[in-house]
């Protein structure tokens, strides 16, 4: 049975009786009710009603490579090559084993849940199944290492685009890698450098986690919300948000290789939600008020001695209260 057939069959929420899926699927009844069980394993609610059959509670949003390809730009569907899967260690590792085998094509995976998902500095990054949307790209990109100054944040203003670009505003870029909305976090970035410098061009791991229809997140220890819970008068589909935001970074790598971070500056300020405010670094050495950042993207703050810029990796910022 191929993955997520029955869950197509059943996501109309009406009453399909097992013989019908059974005819529908090509398989035995015992295989349906198989099916069934391993669905209500993942969190999906499948209500069983007797003598009529089976009926699906849960809201699905599911992944379909065939339909984030087909909505992507026609350039990006000539050099990209999309996965799809179930679930995974993290969609940066598997980008990176990729990248290894020299696959053709730019190497995007999106997965359904990620076992080992990753945020900045090692944190474990929260990633329940079939809410979400865990994406990473791989990117070669030209001009060495000193040219990726500022790429998470111009990643931040590619996701940014892509959400205008699908009906919303209001999204917010919390420095160095974090995507925002009402004050709280719905999204990151990590990116990752993959091996050595070859032939004047770097590879890059780009990997981006959204809150699509998140409502609970225990292990999460910060305020956080999700794309459906701060606008919940748009319909999100995961699909449409995938297509939409590799379609918006195809676009900005393109400016990024020719203009660098100080093309795209401005525009990252527009959404900077630090800036203005009261700013202390979480080990207390410097305090200061957000001043927007600087051409290679470092963060800089109006202190009592002047501006003092931030390299990230360096110290950690937050409001102070």
């Amino acid at each position: 049975m191929k993955p997520n057939t029955l869950l197509d069959l059943l996501s109309d929420h009406r009453v399909h009786s097992g013989e019908s899926l059974a005819k529908q699927l090509g398989v035995s009844r015992t295989a349906v009710w198989k099916q069934i069980r391993k669905a209500a394993a993942e969190g999906i609610e499948i209500k069983t009603i007797r003598g009529q059959g089976y009926q699906l509670v849960t809201a699905l949003d599911l992944l379909d490579r065939e339909k984030i390809v087909e909505k992507l730009a026609k350039v990006s569907q000539d050099n990209v090559d999309v996965t799809v899967l179930k679930e995974v260690d993290s969609t940066n590792a598997e980008v990176a084993r990729r990248l290894l085998a020299a696959a053709p094509g730019m190497p995007v995976v999106l997965a359904d849940s990620q076992t080992e998902g990753r945020g900045r500095r090692g944190r474990n990054w929260s990633s329940p199944k079939g809410q979400n949307l865990y994406m990473s790209m791989g990117l070669t990109l030209r001009g060495g290492f000193e040219g990726l100054s500022g790429l998470s944040l111009v990643l931040g203003v590619a996701v940014v685009r892509a959400l205008s670009a699908l009906g919303v505003q209001g999204a917010g870029l919390k420095w160095p890698n974090d995507l925002y909305a009402g004050g709280k976090k719905f999204g990151g970035i990590l990116v990752e450098i993959q091996g050595e410098l070859q032939e004047g061009q770097v590879q890059v791991i780009a990997g981006l986690g959204i809150n699509v229809h998140m409502t609970e997140a225990v292990a999460v220890d910060q305020p956080w919300t999700s794309l459906a819970k701060h606008w919940p008068d748009h319909e999100w589909v995961r699909n449409d948000v995938a297509a939409t935001v590799i379609n918006a970074v195809r676009v900005a790598m393109e400016q990024f290789e020719i203009a660098g971070f100080s093309g795209f500056r401005e525009e990252w300020q527009g959404h900077d939600i630090f800036l203005d405010k009261p700013l202390a670094a979480r080990d207390g050495t410097l305090s200061g008020t957000g001043a927007g950042v600087d051409d290679g993207g470092n963060y800089q703050l109006e202190t009592d001695t002047g501006l003092v810029s931030v390299m990230a990796g360096d110290i950690s910022l937050r409001v102070s209260v």
